[in-house]
């Protein structure tokens, strides 16, 4: 998933600086997360050991965020052993990162090794960055990819009295420095590929990087245990044209400038499930404001401004709370989905003998909170 050097993300190290991420907002949505990821430990039966995988992790804030929730559980995870694989492409963020989780205390790896960066975060636990997340060792695993596969390309595609035509990029013959979107004259592999017989939109996006991703996170889970969160903009197969550009915080043409602005598309999701193929358990896609909800942000709200001294602190964690949670701001616009084991959601064997094993744990997050 390596873009070009030219690309927005190796060039500008970009996050933030077009476009604002839930983790930037406020700690607990980190918290949040950090939680969820022990409480599937502990429905696992609480492994001896497992990695924690970030694709693309921006600036480094929400595996910062992870890892607190980690250092103060640590004496429910003090017999785990606990390392962090960070898959960052772009060398200007992969500092950013270092010095946000580490310090700047990291290392180039050795050559032979299939991480390109080493180091230890402040809380005591190894990390390592990769380039690719085949690098990332086999083993019990939570994956995480928060806004990342929205910045991934897409092939679009028309459906016309003809049939489907893909859309493609064109030089615009009447201003020889400007792009334009055009229709292929006919099929292309990629229309006989990737659209489904069963179809009924008439536009249609595809993000096949996306799907090759999520079939090796659902091989891993299926064959190491764990699980993958994926947390982004999306859909359930119900939207169409949502490719788009910002630049400094404001919307931006697509084909204007190419690498200088974030370029983005909505997550299908119901491609992701298909992706999936079975080989793992898929939950959602579920609304932010649903997960964060049954997660318990409410609760963490309440503790957090019963302990801040001075109004200002207050007014921050409200205003916070509101963009995370606001359907018109980002709770309705984001969604979260799982990749489970088989046998989280389902005991082999139970419809024989329904007495054989405990009730299965719900799956936080993705069913309501209730506090005993």
């Amino acid at each position: 998933l390596l873009p070009p050097p030219q690309g927005y993300y190796t060039r500008r190290g970009g996050v933030g600086e077009d476009f604002i991420t839930s983790p930037e907002v406020s700690q607990v949505f980190g918290e949040l997360i950090g939680i969820w990821y022990v409480s599937e430990w502990i429905a696992a039966g609480k492994p001896g050991a497992f990695q924690l995988v970030e694709l693309g992790p921006g600036r480094g804030t929400l595996t910062d965020d992870v890892l607190r929730v980690f250092s103060q559980l640590a004496s429910l995870l003090s017999k785990c052993d606990i390392s962090v694989h960070l898959v960052e492409v772009s060398p200007k963020l992969s500092e950013t990162q270092a010095q946000m989780l580490t310090g700047g205390k990291v290392q180039p790896a050795p050559e032979d090794r299939p991480a390109y960066m080493t180091g230890i975060s402040k809380t005591g636990i190894p990390i390592y960055w990769y380039r690719d997340i085949q690098d990332v060792p086999q083993g019990y695993s939570f994956y995480l990819a928060h806004e990342f596969l929205d910045a991934l390309p897409i092939h679009k595609f028309q459906r016309t009295e003809k049939g489907w035509h893909e859309v493609l990029v064109d030089i615009d013959p009447e201003v020889p420095d400007r792009l334009r979107f055009v229709l292929s004259p006919s099929r292309t592999p990629a229309t006989e590929n990737f659209i489904q017989p069963e179809e009924t939109r008439d536009h249609v996006e595809v993000c096949p990087e996306a799907g090759v991703l999520i079939q090796r996170l659902a091989c891993r889970v299926e064959k190491d245990g764990g699980a993958a969160l994926v947390a982004d903009y999306g859909h359930d197969g119900t939207k169409t044209d949502t490719f788009r550009g910002f630049r400094h915080h404001k919307p931006h043409d697509v084909l204007i400038a190419p690498g200088t602005a974030d370029l983005t598309a909505d997550v299908d999701f119901s491609y992701l499930r298909k992706m999936a193929q079975g080989r793992a358990a898929t939950l959602g896609p579920i609304k932010q404001r649903e997960f964060l909800k049954n997660m318990g942000i409410d609760l963490r709200l309440q503790v957090l401004l019963q302990n801040s001294r001075d109004s200002a602190t207050r007014e921050q964690l409200l205003h916070s709370y509101d963009m995370l949670m606001n359907p018109k701001k980002m709770g309705d616009c984001f969604n979260f989905f799982a990749l489970l084991p088989h046998h989280r959601l389902v005991h082999p064997y139970r419809k024989e003998n329904p007495q054989s094993k405990p009730p299965l744990l719900p799956v936080a997050g993705f069913s309501e909170l209730s506090l005993k």
